[in-house]
């Protein structure tokens, strides 16, 4: 007898295939990555933290604003992405940093629009969240990544971003 998937074995298969993220040689999100999809943080019962893009540590939602950075990826979203940012914010990419929206924007353009990312756990800080998430450049393959979001009214202040 063949096993058949059930309904929510096959969302959940879905939910996989249609993450969001990108990659690069010196950074955990990509260099001129490839378009691709994203899909929102949301549990998903029944599956483990590790296995499914949207799971969320201790049930609690993501920070807004890391759910608009997330999401801006998925729409590939330059615009979006920049407004989840404050404009003196800080952008740290494993030895890199961006200062304020304009650097900001051009890494994001160059970097992560069109990548894949993923969104494995969250865990809720003081000041934010970090997520574990996986970036793929041109929707396969990747590499697993923290970002490490502080948000101050609202908007990202600074996001760390390190292998994991």
């Amino acid at each position: 007898m063949r096993h058949r998937p059930s309904i929510s074995a096959v969302a959940l298969a879905a939910a996989l295939l249609t993450g969001c993220s990108a990659q690069g040689d010196a950074s955990p999100h990509g260099a001129r990555p490839t378009a691709s999809p994203t899909t929102r943080t949301e549990s998903t019962a029944g599956a483990t933290p590790e296995a499914t893009s949207g799971s969320r540590g201790k049930n609690a939602a993501v920070d807004p604003a890391a759910q608009a950075y997330v999401d801006a990826v998925a729409r590939e979203d330059l615009d979006a992405l920049v407004r989840a940012f404050r404009p003196d914010a800080r952008l740290i990419d494993v030895d890199r940093t961006f200062n304020g929206r304009d650097e900001i924007r051009d890494w994001a353009r160059d970097e992560v629009i069109g990548g894949r990312l993923t969104v494995l756990k969250n865990t809720p800080t003081r000041d934010g969240t970090t997520l574990l998430v996986r970036f793929a450049p041109g929707g396969r393959g990747g590499f697993k990544a923290h970002y490490a979001f502080d948000v101050r009214d609202g908007r990202i202040a600074r996001l760390n971003l390190q292998y994991a």
